[in-house]
Order: C-alpha cells, then sequence, then structure tokens
C-alpha cells in the first residue's frame, strides 16, 4: 500500500481534495503552472548512478513497524539476516543508518505498508540534510515487469522509458520532440562526452561538453587567425542546409547554426560564473566534506554556470538549455563495498553525490538571495528539480564483500521545499525469502507486482517518470503532442495497471 490520499493532504496542508490533481510528490501550486505550459522558468536534471547501487543498503530499514508476508519477522530482521555483521569480514550491515529529524515539510522516514523505521546509508548525510529540509522525495521499490539483469539492457530501458522494447528514442528526448523544440534550439545539455540515451531524438540539439572553459568550436588551434572567415563559411553551409526542401537537411542546418552560436556563447557563461562566484567555484573544489573535490562535483558545477547565465538572461533564448544530465560511475559494487566505513567503495559514491548535490543547491540559494521577485534568480532552488535513478539494484543477499546484480530499488527526487513533496512513496521491497509469490524469487530478487492486493507492491519506473513530465515538464496526459500512456509502454492490466503519472496509487 502506497501513500495514502489523506497522508499526502496533511503532508501539503492541504484543506480538501479538490486541490489536487492526485498524490505526487510536486506541490500542488507548482502543479498547477506546469500544467498551464511546459517547463517555463524551471530546470529539470537527471543524475544517473552507473552501474546498479544497491538500494538496500541506500534505503534502510532500522526498526519498529509490523512483520511482512506470512513470517514472524519485520524488514529490520530480514536485513540482518541478509547482510552480515560488519564485524565480519566482508560484512555490509549498516548498524547505524541515518534517521532524518522530522519537521514541517519533513515527515518521519517510514514505510507506508509495515510501519518500519527508515534511514539513510552514512554516506547520505548530506541528502538527510536535505531531506530535514523538505527536499527530498524518497521513491522505493521502483522497477519494471520481466526484469533484466544486464548493465546495457537494462540501462537502455530505462533510458527509453520502455520495457516492451521498439522504442529508439529517449524518455526525456520524446519530451523534447513533443515540446516543440527544433534543431535550431539547444534546450538541453548533457555533461560528458556523448548524448545520453534519455535524450536521444532526431529533434531538437543536445550540446554536450565536459567542461565549460575547454568548450567551443573544433577549428585548427595552431591557425586560428582565420576563425571568422571559417565561422562564415561554416555559417554559410548551414543556412544553404536549412533552406534545402529536405526535412533531414533542415534539421543538420538548425543544429550546426545553433551549435556555432552556443559555441560562441557558452564559454562566457564560465567566465561570468568564476567572476561573480568565486567563492563557490572553490567550494566545488574543496577536499572537505570527502564528497567534493569530485568529478560529480565539478559537473554540478558546469550545471550551476549555466543556470546562472540563464537565469541572468546571458544566452539567447533559444539556446538557453533547461534540462541537463550527468553520470556518476562505480556502482557495479561486487567486491569491496563496505558497509558505513568511511572507505569503502558504497560509501565513497554515496558522499559523492550527496555532497555534491546539497553544495549544488546551497549555490542555487546564494544565487537567489536578494534577487527581485520576477527575475529568473529569484526563488532559484525552487524551480530545480533533480531525478537520481540507477539501472537496477543489487541482490539482498550479499556475497562474500559485495552484492550481486539485484531487481527493483529507489529512486530519488530532489527539488527546493515548495517544490517537492518530501517524503517516502511507495512500499520497501519484499526481501523475505520464505513468502512464496510475494517474496524473493529464486534468483534472490524481489518479484515486480503490481497486484493492489499485494502490501509490498512496486512502484513502476514509468509512473514516476509520467509525473515529472506531466507535473514538472508540464505535458498534459492526455495530450495530442505526448499521449504518456503509449510513449512510456503501459502494460495493461498483467503488469502496469493504474498508470494515472500522479505517483500515487488508487485502487
Amino acid at each position: 500500500m502506497a501513500i495514502t490520499r489523506r497522508q499526502f493532504l496533511g503532508r501539503t496542508g492541504l484543506a480538501t481534495a479538490g486541490a489536487l490533481f492526485g498524490p505526487s510528490f510536486f506541490r500542488s501550486p507548482w502543479v498547477q503552472e506546469a500544467m498551464a505550459a511546459t517547463i517555463g522558468d524551471r530546470y529539470f536534471i537527471v543524475v544517473f548512478l552507473d552501474g546498479g547501487n544497491d538500494g538496500q543498503n541506500t534505503i534502510i530499514p532500522v526498526s519498529g513497524g509490523s512483520t511482512i508476508g506470512s513470517g514472524a519477522k519485520g524488514l529490520r530482521a530480514l536485513y540482518e539476516d541478509a547482510r552480515d555483521d560488519p564485524g565480519t569480514a566482508g560484512g555490509l550491515r549498516i548498524v547505524d543508518p541515518i534517521v532524518p529529524t522530522p519537521g514541517p515539510g519533513a515527515p518521519a522516514m517510514i514505510d507506508p505498508n509495515t510501519g518500519c523505521q527508515l534511514g539513510f546509508h552514512p554516506g547520505l548525510a548530506s541528502l538527510s540534510d536535505l531531506y530535514e529540509q523538505g527536499m527530498v522525495a524518497v521513491l522505493q521499490n521502483c522497477g519494471y515487469p520481466e526484469y533484466n539483469l544486464s548493465h546495457e539492457v537494462s540501462r537502455g530501458i530505462w533510458e527509453r522509458g520502455n520495457p516492451l522494447g521498439g522504442v529508439g528514442t529517449g524518455w526525456m528526448g520524446r519530451y523534447l520532440a513533443a515540446a516543440g523544440y527544433l534543431g535550431s534550439d539547444i534546450p538541453a545539455v548533457n555533461i560528458g562526452g556523448s548524448v545520453s540515451g534519455e535524450y536521444q531524438q532526431t529533434a531538437t540539439s543536445v550540446l554536450v561538453f565536459d567542461r565549460l572553459q575547454d568548450f567551443g568550436f573544433p577549428y585548427d588551434d595552431a591557425y586560428d587567425d582565420d576563425a571568422a572567415a571559417k565561422d562564415a563559411a561554416f555559417t554559410a553551409l548551414c543556412n544553404a542546409a536549412s533552406a534545402n526542401g529536405n526535412a533531414a537537411m533542415q534539421y543538420i542546418g538548425g543544429t550546426g547554426k545553433s551549435t556555432l552560436t552556443a559555441t560562441n556563447a557558452y564559454p562566457a557563461l564560465h567566465t561570468q560564473y568564476r567572476t561573480d562566484r568565486p567563492e563557490w567555484n572553490v567550494q566545488y573544489n574543496n577536499t572537505t566534506p570527502p564528497g567534493l573535490n569530485t568529478s560529480t562535483a565539478r559537473n554540478f558545477r558546469e550545471i550551476a554556470k549555466v543556470i546562472y547565465g540563464v537565469a541572468r538572461g546571458q544566452l539567447p533564448a533559444a539556446i538557453s538549455a533547461r534540462f541537463f544530465e550527468l553520470v556518476n560511475g562505480g556502482y557495479d559494487t561486487h567486491s569491496s563495498q563496505g558497509a558505513g566505513e568511511t572507505d569503502g567503495d558504497h560509501y565513497r559514491l554515496h558522499a559523492e553525490v550527496a555532497d555534491a548535490l546539497k553544495l549544488f543547491y546551497d549555490d542555487l540559494a546564494d544565487m537567489a538571495s536578494g534577487a527581485s521577485v520576477g527575475s529568473g534568480l529569484y526563488d532559484l532552488p525552487n524551480k530545480v528539480t533533480v531525478l537520481v535513478w540507477s539501472e537496477f539494484s543489487r541482490r539482498i543477499r550479499q556475497n562474500d564483500n559485495g552484492t550481486d546484480h539485484g531487481s527493483q530499488g529507489p529512486m530519488l527526487v530532489i527539488g527546493g521545499a515548495n517544490a517537492i513533496n518530501g517524503g517516502v512513496y511507495g512500499n520497501h521491497p519484499n526481501i523475505d525469502p520464505e513468502d512464496g509469490i510475494n517474496g524473493i524469487d529464486d534468483d534472490g530478487n524481489s518479484r515486480y507486482s503490481q497486484n493492489n492486493a499485494n502490501p509490498q507492491r512496486s512502484t513502476d519506473f514509468r509512473d514516476v517518470y509520467g509525473t515529472i513530465m506531466k507535473h514538472w515538464l508540464g505535458i498534459a496526459n492526455p495530450s495530442p503532442q505526448l499521449p504518456l500512456d503509449s510513449v512510456l509502454g503501459y502494460s495493461g492490466p498483467d503488469y502496469w495497471t493504474v498508470a494515472n503519472f500522479n505517483m500515487g496509487f488508487m485502487p
């Protein structure tokens, strides 16, 4: 049983159900604004944890609550059965998870079905801080039917947003096309070396770079005295392609011109950020806390540079990116995963992401400090939402000093406290090996289930995507531009029975 409508109403402080579109991790005022337009004055970031993050050591049963299944054990006892004590060689059990302090906008971190207290891995201390500010929605037990445990195959399924196959574009790519972005636009930036699977499409441009300070058009640096002539020649070629009657040629012309414009305009965002925000530029390289001075922190800094420039109106509207993606790798933790010790691989990975996220939102808050109402910088943290996912989780039972590929795990949505309804959504996976068809399967993985009678009902990741597209990105369902049911591979009664895209499962 997922979070109830009454719980949601109490959490948001709204008096009547009529004020809602349904239980959602987005606050109602933002939902209403998003339904009226596309993304508007907001931003969206995807963070991919590459390698299969161990969800059981991310969102951890602590104590209390009822038993699950037909046995006499609760979630914590079942977790301890599967994870060896850290005093033994290779033990992965988290003895003292971080339990966030409840407060205004930050409900207690409780599994909705069992009532079990939940906590974060010790490496996620900064994420716990954000949770206490009402800025984190924990989405439990996320997966898809007939799970695949190949990194490449499962990653592609999540990126396409369709486990049924037959769709070559990414779920965010299809959104960009449906939202009307053209080849002459640059609505998105991917930090790295190539366009991620989520953003792949053939309608608009996606800019890719590692660092803005090194970004530029690939001219011959040894002979830079003719750069203006090369610009003119390239522009003439793109104009000719844009004037061609062939759609593919028009697309190439549009993307070529927008890319050239971006290579001339985007490096200035780096210079402006360093000039205006030198102390923040340094903090992303700081060595304390331990999750900074990392590639993830520096990648978030690149996104902060772009957002700062876009919010200040430094870029032409057509190339002002509002969609982003970055990757943190290393989650294939078959060995040396570690428990709560600070030198374990999993601790290091968690701290890297959590500390970078907190610094990024602190940076946004500082950008917004003193900004006038109506400016792009005003209330900036509430304009930025981050989605965190991994291609699968890890098995509940550990191997010698790590974990093998598993099925369902948590997703996270992070945003400003006035944008996100912080809390726990969905049910912790059923980790009982003795609970028949509802418990762990023969491979040692939790089972995907959309049966409303199953108290450990799964959260289909397509419902998360659909909720984001509907309530944050502004695509209504049904929509003539993007019928979400079909685009996200609606499975029908056998697998995915409630595609309401409100992150609430109403029987």
